[in-house]
């Protein structure tokens, strides 16, 4: 394990100005579906990210301890923010598709009495991409590694979100002995199989009202597991397209006005929204990105978790049924439907999640020291 820090080369970031300033923008398509992205948002956004200052911001995100590590092959970036007393609770904050670990930064930095590890999953940011099918077990089995191996914690919470849900509630089933307890905004899914078995008449609204939008909604899932690389060579060469692809999904799955791309900026900054592009287009991951999609395969059957678990539904979400949540999350400590915050729960409603990761830590009886770090090796 070694330090390290964030350093676009020049010539990345002169490139990077000249294809913006080429652009070749179009108009809105008629009658155009009321999602997705609008002309004129796009136009703003790409304005904003050619005079965007790129080296203030890499100062900013260099504040943040990084480092890199082996972990089972794979070279691995990741933010590890130290509490000052050893014994402080330690957690695993996990990102999803299409963010990094930058956007997790801020419910980080609220978290000043933890052990904070914010890691990029194989083949995003700065991390290697796994040489294999990356599955939700491997992604899992790698955090785990990542923790215990790599930095000794005995002991931990874990939360993730988008992609990791699944890598999140992976770990907490299979290392009882070590997790601690599991905050979740997005709550589990289950297999096909285990969905259609379902008789409760919630449950079975619930799924039915993500079947109907799934179509439109789950179109760029589709393409990513059946196309990527198709898609990967568009968006790998045009900044633009990066984008629009990137902002569409922090835009719809965020807690904001439905066919008002702009109104994201409510709770995602243009900053960060600009950080994310930068760093997709600097280290060239888009394509890398798309592995949990088409190396997922058929759903694994995921035992159910028997940790201390905090439950706090996203609003991209809200519907989902309690009954569920209690079946799944066996020591379900608390239950409840955020007020606000969408897919993007930590970077949307930071506060909210640090004050619920605290509930966790205190319910996992963590607050009175019970979590030690062993030498970092």
């Amino acid at each position: 394990m070694h330090p390290f820090e964030i350093a676009v080369p020049d010539d990345v970031l002169d490139d990077l100005s000249d294809r913006l300033a080429r652009s070749r923008l179009l108009n809105d398509s008629p009658r155009r579906p009321a999602t997705g992205m609008t002309a004129a948002y796009l136009a703003e956004l790409v304005e904003a990210w050619r005079v965007f200052d790129w080296r203030t911001r890499e100062k900013q995100l260099n504040r943040e301890p990084q480092f890199l590590a082996d972990v089972d092959g794979t070279r691995l970036h990741f933010v590890h923010r130290r509490a000052q007393g050893a014994d402080a609770p330690a957690v695993l904050l996990m990102h999803g598709w299409p963010h990094t670990f930058a956007l997790q930064l801020d419910l980080a930095r609220l978290l000043p009495d933890f052990h904070v590890v914010a890691p990029s999953f194989p083949g995003f940011a700065f991390s290697e991409p796994y040489d294999g099918t990356m599955t939700e077990k491997v992604m899992a089995d790698m955090m785990h590694a990542l923790m215990t191996d790599v930095l000794g914690y005995e002991r931990y919470l874990v939360y993730g979100e988008d992609i990791s849900a699944n890598v999140s509630d992976l770990i907490a089933s299979e290392h009882p002995d070590q997790i601690a307890g599991i905050l979740v905004t997005h709550a589990h899914f289950g297999t096909d199989e285990e969905r259609e078995a379902l008789d409760d008449p919630e449950a079975r609204a619930f799924f039915d009202r993500l079947a109907a939008t799934g179509g439109p909604d789950g179109a760029y899932a589709h393409l990513q597991a059946t196309r990527p690389d198709t898609l990967a060579a568009a968006l790998n060469d045009s900044p633009v397209g990066l984008l629009a692809w990137i902002t569409e999904k922090l835009a719809e799955w965020s807690d904001t006005p439905a066919g008002e791309p702009a109104g994201v900026e409510r709770r995602i900054a243009r900053e960060r929204i600009l950080t994310e592009a930068t760093i997709y287009w600097a280290t060239q991951t888009i394509a890398s990105s798309f592995r949990p999609y088409f190396d997922r395969g058929v759903d694994a059957v995921i035992a159910p978790v028997e940790v201390p678990a905090v439950v706090a539904i996203q609003r991209h979400e809200h519907d989902y049924p309690e009954v569920l949540a209690r079946a799944f999350y066996r020591d379900l400590r608390s239950f409840e439907r955020l007020s606000e915050g969408g897919h993007f729960a930590a970077a949307e409603v930071p506060q909210a999640l640090s004050e619920r990761l605290r509930l966790l830590a205190d319910e996992a009886g963590l607050m009175a020291a019970e979590v030690a770090e062993r030498p970092v090796r």
